[in-house]
């Protein structure tokens, strides 16, 4: 990149040093600025249009840190993988507070592709081959696995639910919102900047990075003892790759990851920090479980007190059965 021939400075004033954190802050933000609103954004001079998770990943700003990509799948042996459902039967039996986090792996039987799966997108990338584009954002729908945490939800043996996926399908599968911190926001989402009002869309929103949609708010605030529309600008939830978690989602993330007694991850890889050092959080308290389910290796394989090497979808369908709870329809 280079750089531009410096102004000269105004008469009396003081010139600061400006270190290699702040030049490269301001590099990521010109960048943004540059992108296009709506439903279209520009890579290597291509324009983009959204449709599914590879699609979507396209949105995204360049980033070169995306984790160990394409590890080989693990499937461990029936009889295995049964005898491990069993033990997790009995640590949600035995758990006073369970707090699940999902990955992009719950999300795959739905049509929407992963990520660092053998065949996922950033996988691919780094191999210069093409992304799955995958379903249309519209037209996918809750797995076996959303519909069992939904279950397990109602039943009172799951307290909190924390998600890096922004495909809207735990929501639109029917989990409660107080109970679900989405940490990476939802694609299906707007916010009231004003007021923090969320409106869940059918279609999926065409942008990425808080941007502003064009809409506004249409509910109502108390301004100087009356009743005033709120008017506040509305804005995509779906986070770029340097936006700050959003609240209080994060926050109270945080908040049930430290009284959990157990922590049961799925379809996550648990390379993006601090969502995937969140589960730890369970091990510090007495008798406290992490329970992994993932085709892969995750970084926190020998911190798990039990990790599954199956589908997420057989495993949940076992657990249902193990607590004696029918199979989703």
């Amino acid at each position: 990149m280079n750089s531009e021939t410096p102004k000269p400075s105004k008469p009396n004033s003081v010139e600061y040093p400006i270190d290699k954190r702040t030049v490269q802050h301001n590099a990521r933000r010109k960048r943004r600025r540059q992108t296009l609103r709506g439903d279209k954004k520009t890579r290597n001079g291509k324009k983009i249009e959204q449709k599914g998770s590879g699609n979507y990943a396209d949105m995204l700003s360049e980033y070169p840190n995306k984790g160990k990509c394409g590890a080989k799948e693990i499937f461990e042996a029936k009889e295995v993988v049964e005898a491990k459902i069993k033990q997790l039967a009995e640590y949600f039996r035995e758990s006073s507070h369970t707090v699940v986090y999902t990955g992009a792996g719950i999300s795959t039987a739905a049509g929407i592709p992963d990520f660092r799966g053998p065949k996922g997108v950033w996988t691919l990338e780094k191999k210069g081959e093409p992304a799955p584009s995958g379903l249309a954002w519209e037209d996918t729908k809750p797995t076996l696995t959303h519909k069992a945490i939904n279950l397990l939800e109602k039943k009172g043996l799951i307290h909190c639910l924390v998600s890096q996926n922004v495909d809207g399908l735990h929501l639109r599968s029917g989990f409660p919102r107080d109970k679900l911190c989405e940490l990476h926001g939802n694609i299906f989402m707007e916010k009231c900047d004003r007021c923090g009002f969320e409106y869940m869309r059918k279609d999926a929103i065409p942008s990425v990075g808080l941007k502003s949609t064009g809409r506004r708010c249409t509910q109502s605030r108390t301004s100087c003892g009356r009743e005033v529309g709120c008017r506040g600008r509305l804005r995509d939830t779906t986070l770029d790759w340097e936006d700050m978690l959003p609240d209080p989602d994060f926050t109270r993330a945080n908040q049930h990851s430290q009284k959990a007694t157990l922590a049961l991850t799925l379809g996550t890889s648990l390379q993006i920090n601090p969502a995937g050092r969140m589960p730890l959080e369970a091990l510090k308290n007495p008798n406290g479980k992490l329970v992994i389910v993932n085709l892969q290796h995750t970084p926190h394989d020998e911190d798990a007190s039990v990790v599954i090497h199956a589908y997420v979808d057989h495993v949940m369908e076992g657990l249902l059965k193990e607590l004696g709870l029918p199979k989703p329809d």
